[in-house]
């Protein structure tokens, strides 16, 4: 190391995934220490190993507490850009009802506003990116005002993490600077996200995974591009207005209101547990849609005409039995979707599709002449008497026709060797393979051209 040049060196200092390694190389080099008051990133996790070892009763005096190693970090670097600390995803395990827990404890509480103060006002003006991963158990009924802090130091924050915490939005100053926003298992006190919207009013990534405290709420981003929510309760309505998006993946119950003004969408990944009511107006840049819906046909049949769309993701979330889910049949898709280039079955969906198949049979109308792959997920123990209903999509299709078939079943040589020895006999022109699932990974075990 000593024959290295001190910028190379320290560019392998900021490559270190853990600052713990980090803090370990400036105890044991002088010139190490020195050369790393200049690296421009901290990533520090506390690990359940560490957690435990802190709370027995023969350890505990050993580990040096998680905050005092991250304010001592913090503080002796000078050129910090990027700050990511939290606690590792072992320890959501660590429950109320584990006997190691103790309710009043804040040592991991990192969303604590007075302890951020220690370290993030030094640092907040030359950050561009910060991730705060907060331990539950010690910061679900504690709130935190951390985000007027952040707000208030960081004027050149261009990222910002937040999850595991319970935050105010009390004392918010506007964000201009803010692209990235990423709020995961949050209670936010911004009922209708008014207070989002008007503070940090130039975001373009928006991500909002379980966060709860939410009534009506309504996003307004004139420069949002990418949008991931996912809804953790029931809201009674739910708005987007963000006339730039062209990505959204939507996850809710079943709001009885769902506004989405989005005339830029291209790419919208759409989950919702019940369709009663809805009514989908025609997206006019929409090409890729993915619709999980226990019911998938009266799902689809929401939208009117789909034209513009050429790939299509479907999957249930259930295998539904139901009468209605009989009703879903390729026809229906083709005549809703009738220029997809690519069509993709979920685990489930075939075998609804066979069901609608068995009474009615596959119409000539079946509009798949532009359809160039097709993936599709097929849960059988019996896959020979599934090549009646497949051999016929096969025939309808065009020569540069791809089709790729999962199944979800241990198949011995024989079986395999018989199912390709009927395919060599009916399959004439598309390509197509069949790849198997087999203890959690995925096997091609055979493959046609």
């Amino acid at each position: 190391m000593d024959d290295l040049p001190p910028s190379l060196v320290l560019e392998i200092l900021n490559r270190l995934a853990d600052s713990a390694d980090l803090a370990r190389c400036r105890v044991a080099s002088k010139s190490l220490n020195v050369l790393s008051r200049d690296v421009r990133s901290v990533n520090l996790f506390c690990s359940l190993d560490r957690y435990l070892k802190s709370r027995a009763a023969e350890t505990k005096l050993l580990v040096t507490p998680f905050k005092v190693i991250l304010k001592t970090l913090v503080n002796d670097f000078l050129a910090l850009d990027s700050v990511s600390i939290g606690v590792e995803k072992s320890l959501g395990r660590i429950s109320y009802e584990h006997d190691d827990v103790e309710d009043w404890s804040d040592d991991l509480f990192l969303t604590d506003v007075g302890y951020a103060k220690e370290w993030l006002p030094a640092i907040g003006k030359n950050l561009t990116s910060l991730s705060i991963v907060d331990f539950w158990v010690q910061s679900c009924w504690r709130q935190s005002k951390i985000l007027a802090l952040i707000t208030l130091c960081c004027c050149n924050l261009l990222e910002l993490e937040l999850k595991n915490a319970w935050l105010s939005v009390d004392g918010l100053h506007r964000m201009n600077s803010l692209k990235y926003l990423t709020l995961e298992f949050i209670r936010l006190d911004d009922e209708d996200l008014s207070e989002l919207n008007n503070n940090f009013p130039h975001l373009e990534v928006l991500n909002l995974i379980g966060v709860g405290g939410l009534n009506e709420p309504k996003i307004r981003l004139l420069h949002l591009k990418t949008c991931k929510w996912t809804v953790s309760n029931a809201p009674v309505s739910l708005c987007i207005y963000a006339p730039s998006l062209s990505k959204l993946e939507l996850k809710c119950v079943k709001p009885k209101f769902l506004i989405i003004e989005t005339p830029m969408l291209s790419d919208f990944h759409f989950c919702l547990e019940d369709a009663s009511g809805l009514q989908v107006d025609e997206f006019p840049c929409l090409r890729k849609l993915h619709l999980h819906f226990p019911c998938l046909h009266s799902l689809i049949t929401t939208f009117s005409s789909a034209r513009t769309i050429k790939e299509l993701t479907l999957d249930t979330m259930q295998r539904a039995e139901s009468v209605e889910s009989v009703k879903f049949c390729l026809d229906t898709v083709f005549e809703i979707f009738p220029n997809l280039c690519f069509l993709k079955l979920g685990p489930g969906v075939l075998s609804e599709a066979e069901t609608c198949y068995q009474a009615e049979g596959l119409e000539g109308r079946m509009g798949m002449r532009d359809l160039k792959k097709n993936h599709s997920s097929l849960k059988t123990n019996k896959i020979e008497l599934k090549l009646p209903f497949i051999i016929p999509i096969l025939e309808k299709c065009t020569d540069s026709f791809d089709m790729a078939l999962l199944l979800y079943q241990n198949a011995d040589s024989d079986v395999t060797g018989g199912i390709m020895s009927k395919r060599a006999i009916n399959q004439r022109r598309p390509r197509w393979r069949w790849e198997l699932w087999k203890q959690g990974s995925r096997e091609a075990w055979a493959k046609g051209n």
